[in-house]
C-alpha cells in the first residue's frame, strides 16, 4: 500500500495534526496524516471554543498564514465576540463558541479537499531512524511508511491515562485508547520526557437545566469573523449562561477529597495553572465563597452542555451531588462525568526554532507534546512545523518568526529558550510586544511573507492588498484634511471633549480617546469624503487605529529594532561553549544545552546574564 514515499508524514489528526497536514499539503508537499480514528479529526476534546484572550489574536495569525483554524471556526460558530473592548486594541481578542460536530465536519472536508494530502487510519508504534535521522513511521500492524520529514502531533494520547476519583486506566480521550511505543523508542534515542495533566468537565443534558436561575451571555450585536476572508458571516447566535458555585457546593467537593486523585497521590504530574479544577480553585482560594461556572452550549442541534469552570477529576458520585447544588442544576443529567488524564511529553528545549529536534534530522513536534495547552497554540504549532517540515524537504531557508512579528513567535520562543514545567498557555502579558501584535494585523505582518513561501493564496494576498490600500486613502486623508473649526466643536461638545481653540488636521481630532471615526463622519467634509467611497469595516478600524495609537506604536517599532538586532548575530552550531570560562558555570550549561540560534536567543534563557552575553558576543567578534 506505501511504496511510495512520502514527502512529509504527520501523525495525529488533532488541532496541531491537522494544520501541519494541511500546510504540508498546500506548500507542494505529497503529505500523509496518520491517526487512530479518522472520525475524530479536528476534535474539540475540551470546551467548545477557539480563541479568547491572546489566543484570538494566535488563531488571527494562523489565518493570516493561509492555515484553516480561522475558516474552520467562522464556518462553524454559534456565538462570537470581541473581548476586552473596553482597553486598547492591543488587548482586544475575538472569541468564538462552537458547534462541536459541525467544527470537527468541517476539518474533515477541508483536508480531504486538500490536494496532494493522504489518509490513513492506525496506530504509530514508532519511527524509521537511519543514519540520525527519520525516514519514515512504523505502524501497529508492523507496516514501515517512508518519508523524507516526520511531524509528531500525539496530543494527550502518548501513554495516557485517564483518573476518575480512584478509577483509573488507559485512555488519550474519552472512549479512546491510548498511543503505546513511541515515547520509549525516543527515550532509547536520547530523549528526556515527562508526564503533565489536563482535565475536562462533565458534560450534561441542557433539557435537565433551568436557564430562568443562570444570566444569559449574548454575543456580539454584530459578530465578526476569525478570518481575513470573511467567508461565512453569523445571521443568529445562541447564548452561553452564567451561574456560580457556593459554600455548599465546595463542602460538598470537600467530602470526596479523600478519594481525589489530585490529593491522594495518584496524581503527581502537573497540570495547567490557568486553568485549574474545581477541587483545586476550592483548595487553593479556600476564602472564596463561589466560583464561576459558564454554561456553553455544543451545537446547534445538540442538547449537550459543556459546564466550563467545573473541569474535576473526582469520583462520579460526588461531581453530581455537587453539581446538582449550583443554582439552574438542581435536575442535572450527566452525559459523562469529567476526568483528568495524564500524559507524556518531551521539554521543548530539545527542539530548534524550526520545532525539528535536534538529536534526530527531519523530525518535528508540534502541540502537547511539546508541554503547551489549548488548542489554538497547538493548531499555531502544526502549522509553523509543517511550514517548516516542507521548506526543509524543499531545502530552502526555514520561516522563523521573531518576538515582535507574531504571538507564535513568542510562544515558540519561550519553549524552546524557557522550556516548560507545566502545561504552556498564551496571554497578551507574555508578548513584550503586544501593541505591534494585535488581532487586526495579522494579515499586514504575516500573509505576504506567507504568499511568497506558498501557503497564503492568492485571494489572501488580494484580500490584504485591498486593505492596505483604502487604510492608507483613509490615514492620507485625516492626515492632510483640516477641519471647521465650529464645526469641530459642535462635534467635541457632544461627546464631552475640550473645546479646539484654532483649526488643524483631522487626525488631531481623532488621536482623543473621546473621539472615534464614527463620530467624525457627523462632520461634512468627512462624510462626504466616506460617501464616495466604499471602504470595508477592517480597512476603517485599521485606519482608525494607526492614527490614534501612533505615538504608541512608533516607540514599541523603536524598541522592537533596537533589541532584534541580536537576532542577526548567529551563533555557529559547533561553538564550545565549555572554553568561555568567563561565562558563569550556569550559563555556560545552559547554552550548552539548549544551543540558541542567534545571541538574542541565548540572552532570554533563564540563568543567562547580561555579562554573560557581552562574553559571548566577544567571543564571536562582535
Amino acid at each position: 500500500m506505501f511504496a511510495e514515499e512520502y514527502d512529509i508524514i504527520v501523525v495525529g489528526g488533532g488541532h496541531a495534526g491537522a494544520e501541519a497536514a494541511a500546510a504540508g499539503a498546500n506548500m507542494g508537499m505529497k503529505t500523509l496524516l496518520v491517526t487512530m480514528n479518522l472520525q475524530n479529526i479536528g476534535q474539540m476534546s475540551c470546551n467548545p471554543a477557539m480563541g479568547g484572550i491572546a489566543k484570538g489574536q494566535i488563531v488571527r495569525e494562523i489565518d493570516a498564514l493561509g492555515g484553516y483554524s480561522g475558516l474552520v471556526s467562522d464556518e462553524s460558530a454559534i456565538q462570537f465576540k470581541m473581548l476586552n473592548r473596553s482597553k486598547g486594541p492591543a488587548m482586544w481578542s475575538p472569541r468564538t463558541q462552537n458547534d462541536r460536530m459541525l467544527f470537527a465536519e468541517s476539518w474533515r472536508v477541508r483536508l480531504e479537499q486538500t490536494p496532494l494530502l493522504d489518509f490513513y487510519q492506525e496506530m504509530i508504534t514508532g519511527l524509521v531512524i537511519e543514519g540520525g535521522r527519520v525516514s519514515g513511521v512504523r505502524t501497529a500492524l508492523g507496516i514501515d511508511i517512508r518519508a523524507k520529514a516526520v511531524v509528531l502531533t500525539n496530543g494527550t494520547f502518548l501513554n495516557g491515562l485517564i483518573h476518575i476519583g480512584e478509577k483509573n486506566f488507559g485512555g488519550g480521550r474519552a472512549g479512546e485508547k491510548a498511543s503505546t511505543g513511541i515515547t520509549e523508542q525516543l527515550i532509547d534515542l536520547g530523549f528526556d520526557s515527562g508526564r503533565m495533566k489536563t482535565g475536562t468537565p462533565p458534560r450534561v443534558d441542557s433539557r435537565s437545566l433551568d436557564y430562568s436561575k443562570m444570566t444569559p451571555q449574548p454575543g456580539d450585536a454584530i459578530p465578526g469573523n476569525f478570518s481575513y476572508l470573511r467567508n461565512f458571516r453569523l445571521d443568529h447566535q445562541l447564548d452561553c449562561h452564567l451561574t456560580y458555585t457556593s459554600t455548599e457546593v465546595h463542602d460538598l467537593l470537600r467530602e470526596g477529597f479523600d478519594r481525589s486523585p489530585m490529593f491522594n497521590g495518584n496524581i503527581q504530574s502537573i497540570g495547567p495553572r490557568y486553568c485549574p479544577s474545581i477541587e483545586d480553585k476550592i483548595n487553593r482560594f479556600a476564602e472564596k465563597d463561589s466560583h464561576q461556572i459558564f454554561v456553553e452550549p455544543e451545537g446547534w442541534k445538540t442538547v449537550e452542555v459543556y459546564v466550563n469552570g467545573f473541569s474535576t477529576s473526582l469520583p462520579e458520585d460526588v461531581q453530581y451531588k455537587a453539581l446538582r447544588s449550583v443554582a439552574g442544576f438542581e435536575n442535572v443529567k450527566f452525559f459523562r462525568p469529567g476526568y483528568a488524564i495524564e500524559y507524556d511529553y518531551f521539554p521543548p528545549t530539545q527542539l530548534k526554532n524550526t520545532l525539528e529536534t535536534k538529536l534526530i534530522d527531519g523530525l518535528f513536534f508540534a502541540g502537547q507534546i511539546n508541554g503547551t495547552t489549548g488548542y489554538e497554540e497547538a493548531a499555531s504549532q502544526g502549522l509553523m512545523a509543517g511550514l517548516n517540515a516542507a521548506l526543509k524537504v524543499k531545502e530552502k531557508d526555514a520561516l522563523v518568526l521573531r518576538r515582535d512579528e507574531a504571538y507564535i513567535g513568542v510562544l515558540i520562543d519561550d519553549l524552546i529558550t524557557k522550556g516548560t514545567e507545566e502545561p504552556y498557555r498564551m496571554f497578551t502579558s507574555r508578548a513584550e510586544y503586544r501593541t505591534l501584535l494585535r488581532q487586526d494585523n495579522a494579515d499586514l505582518r504575516l500573509t505576504e511573507r506567507s504568499y511568497h513561501l506558498g501557503l497564503a493564496k492568492e485571494p489572501r494576498l488580494r484580500a490584504l492588498e485591498s486593505k492596505i490600500s483604502q487604510t492608507e486613502q483613509i490615514v492620507g486623508f485625516l492626515d492632510n484634511e483640516s477641519y471647521d473649526f465650529n464645526e469641530a466643536n459642535k462635534l467635541l461638545n457632544k461627546v464631552s471633549s475640550t473645546p479646539v481653540k484654532q483649526h488643524d488636521k483631522l487626525k488631531k481630532l481623532l488621536s482623543r480617546p473621546e473621539v472615534n471615526l464614527e463620530d467624525l463622519r457627523g462632520l461634512p467634509n468627512v462624510c462626504e469624503f466616506f460617501d464616495k467611497h466604499d471602504f470595508d469595516s477592517d480597512s476603517c478600524e485599521q485606519a482608525e487605529i494607526q492614527v490614534k495609537y501612533a505615538g504608541y506604536i512608533e516607540k514599541e517599532k523603536n524598541n522592537a529594532d533596537k533589541l532584534s538586532r541580536l537576532e542577526y548575530v548567529k551563533i555557529p552550531e559547533n561553538v564550545d561553549y565549555t572554553t568561555m570560562t568567563s561565562i558563569s558555570f550556569e550559563a555556560r550549561e545552559k547554552l550548552n544545552k539548549i544551543r540558541p540560534a542567534t545571541v538574542s536567543q541565548a540572552s532570554r534563557i533563564s540563568g543567562v546574564s547580561p555579562s554573560d552575553i557581552s562574553v559571548l558576543l566577544v567571543h564571536l567578534g562582535r
